[in-house]
């Protein structure tokens, strides 16, 4: 089997991951050894580094024939589903280069970026413009494979309603803009979802766009995770509202997205955000995304 040793702390992670439209997180581990030597043999690849890990991947450093590449294992999960054939159809503009895949077992062979250089400390308004670029390159009409945004948002908006811990107005402020926004003709556009500061590393035609939960909707919906990080430098009070939606204007007019749909859609995801934070976060996460929606309201 494998020599690839798998972070102790990941992997106790990853163990207590309930099933989601696919195996747990533990009946996965299981498989991921036997996964990784399959792709070593079938592409003829060389380990070459330590292992790195995000929140529901493996991504091992390998060679082939002098060439650095990454090998990519990822839970299956409904977020992860259309990955690479968003890779394939961006194509390398703007995004990592999918050099081979076996979709049905998460098992991608992707160009080596640096995985030391991300935009978490480049100064922020030069982070912003970066992001709003690549989602510029990313602009591409989305094949029919891909959920179209009114049906991915649906189960979200659903049970808002429910969740105690969503305040009443965000929970009307959110539903009645989804019901705005959402019963025109939507955009459909592929979009990463995403593309936060630590999605973006350094590769050898520059910065690049990594790990999409890819969907199909408006451009503007992609503008929400520039929030995710460094919210620390956001500041409080007045400081704060300034600095969301400076954020937001900054990678919007460098995306070509107008103003009033970026802050309308930012709105809208802040909203259903503020929802899952509040079965999957803590009560200092809740407020934080509330803080958003006030921000971002006019």
């Amino acid at each position: 089997m494998s020599r690839v040793v798998l972070p102790a702390a990941w992997v106790a992670r990853v163990e207590g991951y309930p099933a989601d439209a696919g195996p747990t997180g533990a009946a996965w581990l299981a498989t991921v050894p036997r996964l990784i030597d399959e792709a070593l043999q079938r592409w003829g690849l060389v380990v070459d580094g330590e292992p790195r890990t995000g929140w529901t991947a493996v991504v091992v450093p390998v060679r082939r024939d002098g060439e650095a590449l990454a090998l990519k294992v990822t839970w299956p999960h409904p977020e992860g589903t259309h990955e690479a054939l968003a890779l394939r159809t961006w194509a390398g503009s703007g995004a990592v280069r999918l050099v081979a895949a076996l979709p049905s077992d998460g098992v991608l062979l992707l160009e080596r970026l640096d995985a030391d250089r991300d935009l978490s400390e480049v100064w922020v308004d030069e982070a912003c413009e970066v992001v709003g670029g690549l989602l510029r390159q990313l602009q591409v009409p989305a094949p029919p494979q891909f959920p179209r945004l009114p049906e991915y948002l649906a189960p979200h908006l659903e049970r808002m309603p429910g969740r105690a811990a969503v305040p009443r107005r965000v929970v009307t402020r959110t539903v009645g803009l989804a019901r705005e926004l959402l019963s025109g003709e939507v955009p459909e556009v592929l979009l990463h979802t995403d593309l936060h500061f630590e999605n973006v590393l350094m590769g050898s035609q520059g910065w690049t766009a990594i790990d999409p939960k890819p969907v199909a909707g408006h451009p503007a919906f992609d503008l929400f995770p520039l929030l995710h990080n460094r919210v620390d430098e956001l500041g409080t009070g007045a400081a704060f509202r300034w600095s969301v939606r400076h954020r937001v204007s900054v990678a919007a007019e460098a995306a070509g997205i107008d103003l009033d749909d970026a802050f309308a859609w930012t709105l809208l995801r802040a909203g259903v955000e503020v929802s899952w934070v509040s079965e999957t976060g803590d009560a200092a996460d809740v407020s934080l995304h509330v803080a958003l929606t006030k921000a971002l309201d006019e």
